[in-house]
């Protein structure tokens, strides 16, 4: 299954992730970062399992994130 893996802390509130996929992303309305909908928090890294499906999308929106915290496995 695939996975997404988000270093939460150096976002920099892009909006990306957010406008792409907005079923899996929202905007934290406390300090503006990305935040990945029902990620599990491991030490301010968040990890979520995905559908096969979305692992395209998600690959995409992992490269287009201007600081590359969006990792895809």
């Amino acid at each position: 299954m695939p996975k997404i893996i988000h270093y939460r802390s150096k976002c920099i509130g892009c909006n990306i992730c957010f406008e792409m996929q907005g079923e899996i992303w929202r905007l934290s309305k406390k300090d503006g970062k990305a935040t990945l909908i029902n990620g599990i928090d491991k030490k301010g890294i968040f990890m979520k399992n995905i559908e096969g499906h979305e692992k395209e999308i998600s690959l995409r929106i992992a490269a287009a994130c201007p600081v590359k915290i969006i990792k895809v496995l």
